[in-house]
């Protein structure tokens, strides 16, 4: 069938973009890897559709989106719940869905979390620049035409039909993420956390910061209570690469999480959150609390593992049961 015009932008939202699961590796031509910032979403979405886990879909922050279908095409909805709509019923979400020529899909107001995945079978089509779909918005490169999408614009997908026996794919519900509004993340301390006094590191742990409005895909700005240097110390440092789940303290006192817009920093980084809670970050919106838990590596690392092991079973099980189909 090859590719065809699949999806047309009745209302784009206030921020949706074509994201996949970035382009790792640039940091030192000053390139960060972007992606979509809540990775696990994208990759359960495109595993539910029978795409690979990085495949192209579309990330749709808080609500506003609003796409007529031009074909056949199956799709799933993963992330947070932005009350997303079929022809005006409700959407089943994390699961598998055929829509057909003519049908409406919108996003509504976010219920829970802030950002949701549109995962098509067959991928959203778009240039791929530095081995990435994903759009950097900074830098005005990748997705379509490096910006968010706008009113009238047409998304192509690559052979959709050869998706369609994927109908009915769904999560199990043990596997479904929740996105609370107080978050407790889990990280590792440092690297800088010696240049922290022992009264910062106590306020880090104990206290409950709040996400505020300045928060986007480079970085979530806490408001809370503020986290000193030790005296005698700049208020900056040396820049130096950074990776996302870095927590940088600048002269403010006040942490920003970094995600996966930014490669260099020059504040200290009291913590840094663990990879297998690095998802969860991209579903923090306005006014969610968020405090701070300390493990050792070993733990992480256990963390992580059991994550992948997750993932790697479900894959199996799409595969298994498209088998006996």
């Amino acid at each position: 069938m090859g590719t065809v015009k699949a999806l047309d932008i009745i209302s784009p939202g206030p921020l949706t973009t074509v994201q996949d699961l970035g382009r790792p590796g640039y940091g030192a031509y000053g390139v960060p890897p972007s992606g979509a910032v809540d990775s696990l979403s994208l990759r359960m979405g495109n595993l539910l559709v029978g795409n690979p886990e990085n495949t192209a879909g579309l990330e749709i922050t808080l609500m506003g989106l609003q796409v007529r279908v031009l074909c056949d095409i199956l799709v799933a909805v993963t992330g947070g719940d932005l009350q997303t709509r079929l022809n005006d019923r409700p959407l089943a979400m994390w699961t598998a869905v055929r829509l057909r020529t003519g049908d409406v899909i919108s996003f509504n107001l976010a219920k829970t979390g802030c950002r949701a995945y549109l995962a098509v079978g067959g991928g959203i089509e778009v240039p791929d620049v530095m081995n990435s779909a994903s759009t950097n918005l900074g830098s005005g490169f990748g997705g379509l035409d490096g910006r968010a999408l706008g009113k009238g614009d047409i998304l192509s997908v690559k052979d959709p039909q050869s998706h369609l026996a994927y109908e009915g794919n769904a999560l199990d519900e043990g596997m479904i993420p929740s996105y609370p509004n107080n978050w407790c993340v889990r990280v590792i301390w440092g690297p800088q956390d010696q240049d922290f006094t022992q009264e910062a590191k106590d306020r880090f742990l104990n206290a409950s910061f709040t996400v505020t409005s300045e928060s986007d895909r480079a970085g979530i700005r806490l408001k809370g209570p503020e986290l000193p240097a030790k005296d005698g110390l700049a208020s900056s440092i040396i820049s130096e690469g950074v990776i996302p789940g870095a927590i940088q303290v600048p002269g403010s006192g006040l942490p920003i999480i970094l995600l996966g817009e930014t490669v260099t920093g020059g504040y200290r980084k009291i913590a840094t959150v663990i990879s297998a809670d690095i998802p969860f970050l991209g579903q923090m919106k306005p006014g969610d609390r968020v405090s701070f838990e300390p493990v050792e590596l070993p733990v992480a690392h256990t963390l992580l593992k059991k994550r992948g092991a997750q993932i790697t079973d479900f894959k199996n099980k799409v595969v298994r049961r498209i088998q006996r189909c």
